[in-house]
């Protein structure tokens, strides 16, 4: 049973609320008013920067707890309790929260323990807190190796995990930022199994999220934040019916039609990891050829690829569920992983420094990525010979940056954040590019400048990797695929 909220009573209410980040040149949010009801199943959508995830915050209490030193205005309360006076562990107990880069709330190595975690520090009764964890084991096994520690799991299985901890108290509410960003497509229908069994045992859920597709038979409302306000509201009966120039306007990600793959030529490939097993010709004049890759974490195999090319000024995809080996596959293309076998880059073979002098990627967790104390400032950074001043502008206006190029970058939305790492890819000048989850936090309209931009980095003759379960952007950006599946050696 999830932890009630007295009947008649909101179940979270925002009345008259505006936030400013500190430094910040503007507010997030401007009076923004929301009332949820209990059990209720609200999605926030809107462009990147648009206030949804400060929304999120203002619901489990990390606003204004966490950053202190803002301004506040308004009132919010949850389950009945005013959140700016109250205890942030008393608001923990009564919300459960998944972040868009999960490995920012774990707290301990393994799955079993972070699941744990949060009801030892309630004081739940042991026997409840091994019968939850058993069953949330078990249910996580189908997708996630749950004995293995979480640094070593893949974005997609850390996101599974995350929402089994948040969830292992049972919670009244739960808040989700952009919770499919790194799933496969299994990996998001069993988010959905999820949420719909949370929702019919009365759970309140707030999701902010750009793809809406899933969400379509799971959502009570949807609003359209704009400039830190709702600016929106549609009851899910509503939305289905929405023109799609409607949905365009907004920066919304259609809803109701299906998703569908787009149809791309498998690259030349023999790889024991792969679904596609077409054998590769040779080794292209320009591009990329990887021979006997082994990789180990953990004690597992989690990468064999005996021969793969790919070609320069092209884009591949590389395709597969989670734990598949996308991502350690960039991590050893770029010399960040070390691994068996060889790289060559124009027929020369790299060493793992060689590759990383070469080579450029764009992460999942893009604030790692994020060095300087200005926008514009970063992307200079990045151009190996120095970009002029004007072509500095000409890229941050590609990507929608110009105004905030002043600002500092860890002070960006998510999406705004994720574009200008994205920026600073496309003008470093690397002959091998990477892009992780481009897309992640990134709305309608900004997913086509950033396919713009994968296009052009290809077209400047770098070979590019473009790691997505983003079918919207592999149909926008990619020219062939490889899809890769776990290997099967588990010594």
């Amino acid at each position: 049973m999830t932890q009630p909220v007295n009947v008649g009573q909101d179940a979270i209410r925002i009345a008259g609320v505006s936030w400013s980040y500190p430094h910040a040149d503007a507010p997030s949010l401007r009076e923004l008013d929301l009332r949820v009801r209990p059990g209720e199943f609200v999605v926030l959508c809107g462009a990147s920067g648009s206030g949804k995830s400060t929304a999120l915050r203002l619901i489990n209490g990390l606003v204004p707890h966490f950053h202190d030193d803002g301004v506040l205005t308004g009132t919010v309360t949850v389950a009945g309790i005013e959140t700016t006076t109250a205890e942030l562990d008393a608001i923990g107990e009564l919300t459960g929260t998944v972040l868009q880069h999960p490995r920012r709330q774990f707290f301990t190595e393994t799955a079993p323990e972070e699941i744990a975690f949060a009801m030892e520090n309630f004081g739940l009764p042991p026997e409840r807190i091994r019968e939850r964890v058993s069953g949330a084991v078990a249910a996580l096994a189908a997708g996630v190796p749950v004995g293995q520690c979480l640094r070593d799991l893949s974005g997609g299985q850390q996101q599974q995990v995350a929402i089994a901890a948040a969830t292992a108290h049972v919670p009244g509410i739960l808040v989700l930022d952009e919770p499919s960003s790194n799933l496969s497509a299994d990996a998001v229908q069993r988010l959905v199994d999820t949420l719909a069994e949370l929702k019919a045992a009365g759970t309140t859920i707030v999701v902010a999220e750009h793809r809406l597709r899933y969400l379509a038979g799971l959502a009570d409302r949807i609003i359209v934040m704009r400039d830190g306000r709702a600016d929106l509201s549609w009851t899910a009966a509503e939305f289905r019916a929405v023109p799609e120039e409607v949905l365009a306007r907004e920066g919304l990600r259609g809803a109701v039609r299906a998703s569908t793959a787009p149809e791309l030529p498998a690259t030349g490939a023999s790889v024991r990891t792969a679904a596609n097993e077409a054998q590769s010709g040779a080794a292209p004049d320009r591009g990329l050829a990887l021979a006997g890759i082994r990789c180990r974490l953990g004690g597992r195999t989690v990468l064999a690829i005996e021969r793969a090319t790919f070609p320069a000024g092209a884009v591949t995809a590389i395709r597969g569920v989670n734990g598949a080996g996308k991502t350690t596959l960039a991590r050893v293309v770029t010399g960040l992983q070390r691994s068996a076998g060889t790289v060559r880059l124009d027929g020369e073979v790299l060493t793992p420094a060689a590759r990383q002098r070469a080579s450029a990627i764009v992460m999942q967790d893009v604030q790692r990525q994020l060095f300087t104390d200005s926008v514009q400032a970063e992307i200079a950074l990045a151009a190996d010979a120095g970009l002029p001043p004007a072509d500095v502008q000409d890229v941050l206006a590609a990507l929608d940056l110009a105004p905030f190029a002043e600002r500092h970058p860890l002070s960006l939305s998510g999406g705004q954040q994720q574009r200008l790492v994205v920026a600073t890819v496309g003008v470093c000048g690397r002959r091998v590019v990477v892009f992780d989850e481009p897309s992640s936090g990134v709305d309608r309209r900004h997913l086509q400048s950033i396919s713009d931009q994968i296009r052009r980095v290809a077209a400047d003759g770098a070979v590019v990797l473009l790691i997505s379960h983003d079918d919207d952007l592999l149909a926008l950006a990619a020219d062939r695929q490889l899809t890769l599946t776990p290997p099967k050696e588990r010594r």
